[in-house]
């Protein structure tokens, strides 16, 4: 087991079910009731295991909400926090949130707003989780289809990455988390990328890949909490990926794609705004570019929706003065931020994804 200490918490990576069973151990009269927010996979894959390894939630309230980013909105937020009435849930609670992203990133605010804040803990059950929202502090929900519109910052008492978790998961979940593991190498470690461009995921030592990767963004975190600067490098492919991300959950025709998959066909798009604007070279451009689009698989985007895109991009929180805001590569393991591109430069790079997507 590792442990990586973070803004007045720690994550632990590795078999730490009993070091979670510890810490209730250690905190056992600090808190009243305990509350478990899952959704219906969780319930059936991850909360089993929790209730036999850690004895002192055996009696927690189970509270199960429905998967998927459409349900990361205020209606189920505002059910959540109902239930926790009826229960007569005190500040003195604490709330255990197990699962992916939309539950860390929606319980974790719930908690945060429940009588001007409760603790709670997180068991990142997804990869995508386990290496991008365990650290940060950001939670929020989403507002009219757009992401992470509404929220707060804070930090949970503690976050439990407990691998095993993993071996639930289609591979589909296991290639969308590593996209998050793979932009951490491209902002700040390019013998990692190479390490990591053409790793078998079938055969990965995740204890270990998961704590670089965790490592990497505590510390881009560290150095800027509040995302001020340096830390806005975490959002290379997240742009135009949130974008793709968005239109295809919200428009009828169009397959969903997961969150990792969108910010892999970002990342494409971006890298070529990194050659036109930040000085990537060509040749690292297709490295990269021939990595992802081997991985990932992407179709083409339907040019009748690029305004659209460039629309939700538009509404993305980093924007400032009306321009809409990049993190680019100046090479691989050199990210750069605060870069702007008008709409034809972006459509431009749209129509790039989707020519390298066709003739792969």
């Amino acid at each position: 087991m590792q442990e990586i200490k973070s803004q007045g918490y720690s994550v632990f990576v590795g078999d730490v079910l009993e070091q979670l069973q510890t810490f209730l151990e250690n905190h056992t009269t600090q808190y009243s009731k305990f509350f478990i927010l899952v959704d219906e996979n969780t319930h059936k894959h991850c909360l089993p295991q929790v209730l036999h390894d850690v004895h002192h939630l055996v009696d927690a309230e189970i509270i199960e909400i429905e998967s998927g980013e459409v349900n990361k909105c205020i209606d189920v937020v505002s059910q959540v926090w109902m239930t926790l009435s009826d229960a007569e849930a005190d500040r003195k609670a604490l709330f255990v949130n197990l699962g992916g992203g939309v539950i860390g990133d929606m319980g974790g605010f719930i908690a945060s707003t429940y009588k001007r804040g409760i603790d709670f803990l997180n068991i990142p059950t997804t990869l995508l989780s386990q290496v991008d929202a365990s650290v940060g502090g950001k939670l929020g929900i989403d507002l009219n289809g757009l992401k992470n519109q509404i929220g707060v910052f804070n930090f949970p008492q503690g976050v439990f990455v407990h691998t095993t978790f993993l071996n639930s998961l289609p591979f589909s979940q296991i290639r969308s988390g590593w996209a998050e593991v793979l932009k951490h190498a491209l902002i700040r470690d390019k013998q990692q990328w190479n390490n990591l461009k053409s790793a078998d995921l079938h055969k990965v030592d995740w204890n270990k890949e998961i704590a670089w990767s965790v490592g990497i963004k505590n510390e881009i975190v560290l150095e800027d909490p509040r995302e001020k600067g340096v830390r806005k490098l975490l959002n290379f492919g997240h742009t135009i990926g949130h974008a793709i991300e968005t239109l295809s959950i919200e428009h009828i025709g169009l397959k969903d794609l997961l969150h990792g998959e969108a910010i892999g066909a970002g990342m494409i798009a971006e890298l070529y705004l990194s050659n036109m604007l930040a000085g990537l070279s060509k040749a690292e451009m297709d490295e990269v570019v021939e990595a992802l689009v081997k991985l990932y698989e992407p179709v083409a985007l339907r040019e009748e929706f690029f305004d659209s895109y460039v629309q939700l991009m538009g509404n993305d929180k980093k924007n400032e003065g009306g321009l809409i805001n990049f993190t680019l590569l100046k090479s691989i393991g050199e990210g750069v931020i605060n870069y702007t591109a008008d709409k034809a430069q972006i459509i431009e790079a749209l129509k790039y994804f989707n020519s390298v997507v066709k003739n792969a």
